[in-house]
């Protein structure tokens, strides 16, 4: 949820306290803290009859799709209403590592999924987020292009594996996640650079 001030810092980074004041409850945050709300429920229809029973995993591709959809609705809420707030660059991607990490360890739990796969996006995840916390104090370092087609790609390819499908399409399955995998590791080195360049221009 970033929009992209009007004085042309850009988007990627910016400085705590640039966005306008606006209040701190309002239907973007909402929308985002939602998405949080959704990870246990979601959680529980993955799990649900042994954690392969089709219907349930229906379900649970349901729970995922709309959660995952908030994400775009806020952020595009956020833009239009000029709702941007600090809490929103931050809370934002928080939700979205928290459906998108329980969704990987709830399907290598089930073996579905590789936990080797689970281990380097989790990684990555939260490696990202130590280092918002990390220049926090500089700056806000909201969403790149780059970070939100890898959210796209892994959403999507999480979403083939949470679905019941047959066995003859896990090679568009891995082939979606192969692209998540690489687009989670190339920008996950673009935001050492990036947090590391806050830094260093803030004498940190």
């Amino acid at each position: 949820m970033s929009a992209a001030p009007a004085d042309g810092t850009p988007p990627e980074t910016v400085n705590v306290g640039a966005t306008a004041q606006v209040p701190l409850l309002n239907v973007a945050n909402v929308l985002t803290v939602s998405r949080l709300a959704l990870v246990p429920v979601f959680l529980v229809t993955l799990f649900a009859a042994g954690g392969h029973n089709t219907g349930w995993r229906l379900v649970a591709t349901l729970v995922f799709a709309i959660a995952s959809i908030t994400d775009h609705v806020d952020g595009q809420l956020a833009r239009k209403l000029g709702l941007v707030t600090d809490f929103g660059k931050v809370v934002d991607p928080i939700a979205d590592k928290a459906l998108t990490g329980s969704a990987l360890v709830g399907l290598s739990i089930l073996g579905d999924l590789p936990w080797w796969v689970t281990i380097v996006i989790i990684a990555r995840e939260l490696g990202v987020t130590l280092l918002r916390f990390w220049v926090i104090r500089y700056a806000v370092i909201a969403a790149s292009q780059g970070g939100k087609a890898k959210t796209i790609a892994q959403i999507f390819a999480i979403g083939l594996f949470i679905l019941p499908l047959p066995a003859g399409f896990a090679p568009v399955s891995w082939v979606a996640m192969g692209i998540a995998l690489a687009l989670t590791v190339a920008t996950g080195v673009d935001y050492i650079f990036r947090a590391v360049k806050v830094r260093v221009n803030h004498g940190g």
